[in-house]
């Protein structure tokens, strides 16, 4: 007479480990590097786009800072002093930037007047992602 019949439902608590031994013998290991790497693509993919969103989004409020900054120009002939006075000028009630410019990653941007790069004009310059304007993230 035969011994007793093995069951061939194992049940996770009757068998610690048998779910990585399924795993390597049945070959379905191979299809984790696949996974990790194409959610590693993905994650770059978005990475990169939210960094060129955020790139635009800055561009547009230094467009917005120059606009300022010329009609602040054309109005007292000068440069402000820094860019709190485009939000308060002086003996005026207008106001130029209706709150502080911030980039994309929440940092002040920076004026300078008259301009490096703009002798004519002005520098308005973002620190960029890094928010150090020593790095070599910066956004003009």
């Amino acid at each position: 007479m035969a011994g007793p019949r093995k069951s061939s439902v194992v049940l996770p608590w009757e068998s610690r480990g048998a779910w990585l031994r399924d795993l390597l013998e049945e070959g379905r290991l191979r299809v984790v590097p696949v996974v990790v790497g194409s959610a590693l693509v993905v994650g770059w993919g978005v990475s990169a786009a939210v960094h060129r969103h955020d790139v635009q989004r800055t561009r547009a409020t230094i467009d917005e800072v120059h606009q300022a900054l010329d009609a602040f120009r054309l109005d007292y002939g000068r440069c402000p002093a820094t860019l709190r006075e485009l939000l308060h000028p002086p003996r005026t009630g207008l106001r130029y930037l209706e709150a502080e410019p911030l980039d994309a990653w929440g940092n002040p941007l920076w004026i300078r007047c008259p301009g490096r790069y703009d002798p004519d004009g002005a520098d308005v310059v973002s620190a960029g992602p890094s928010g150090n304007f020593l790095d070599a993230d910066n956004v003009q």
